[in-house]
């Protein structure tokens, strides 16, 4: 595990130092994706931000803020709390006329669009490169949100399950809080990713890394990974 956490520190410098940049910020959910990163950042760099973005979900204002804050003040990462409500709100009056086929989703999606502008507007004003949090797991169920959380400019975990994710955060000795609770999005008050995803991250990381599952969970599984194909890759220009 130290031998992984050193390769991962080290590349985050060559990345830094290949772009010339000055920093690192994150967008700190209080999760364990963001968590990780943001403490490989910190042992690669001093200057590291993470900015909490609540964007109208309660959860964010609660449990989540708590955990981001208590994450950010043990491992000494900057914390920049910016609040998107409003914005967000905004964006609903505006966009509801559009059209008549406005759903849940469609509207939730809008959260991470409008953390990743904040996000690479502080990054940009800074000289900072914008860190990814998302991991292999959520990768291959497309469970990310195009031109969101999907964005960024490196990410040193997404080559990792969540479970592989989970074993090096008790390794660096994460608080508990971070460690218990359920996996969520935070778009939607009681979503959490297994709900979402139909299956449990033990199934899903079993399948990925042993390639073992139930007919079932291979079916789920297959059918994400095929629908959401389009979200890994570039978008697609006609060919010359």
């Amino acid at each position: 595990m130290k031998e992984n956490v050193e390769k991962r520190v080290n590349w985050i410098k060559n990345i830094l130092t290949s772009a010339n940049a000055k920093g690192i910020v994150i967008g700190m959910s209080g999760g364990k994706d963001c968590a990780l990163v943001g403490i490989l950042s910190k042992m690669a760099t001093e200057n590291v931000v993470g900015i909490i973005m609540p964007c109208e979900s309660s959860s964010n204002y609660g449990a989540d803020r708590e955990d981001a804050l208590e994450l950010n003040e043990k491992f000494g990462i900057k914390t920049i709390e910016v609040d998107l409500t409003n914005i967000k709100k905004e964006f609903r009056k505006v966009l509801k006329p559009i059209s008549e086929s406005q759903y849940e989703m469609a509207y939730a999606n809008i959260n991470p669009r409008l953390r990743m502008i904040t996000l690479y507007n502080y990054a940009q004003r800074e000289g900072y490169l914008v860190a990814g949090t998302g991991n292999r797991s959520e990768r291959t169920m497309g469970y990310f949100t195009k031109w969101g959380d999907g964005a960024y400019d490196f990410n040193p975990i997404g080559d990792m399950t969540a479970t592989e994710i989970f074993e090096m955060l008790r390794y660096l000795g994460v608080p508990e809080n971070i460690l218990k609770k359920a996996p969520s999005a935070g778009l939607i008050e009681g979503q959490t990713d297994e709900k979402d995803f139909g299956i449990t991250y033990e199934e899903l990381d079993t399948y990925i890394l042993h390639n073992k599952a139930t007919p079932e969970v291979k079916k789920i599984v297959d059918k994400a990974y095929n629908s959401t194909k389009h979200k890994r890759e570039n978008p697609r220009i006609y060919p010359n």
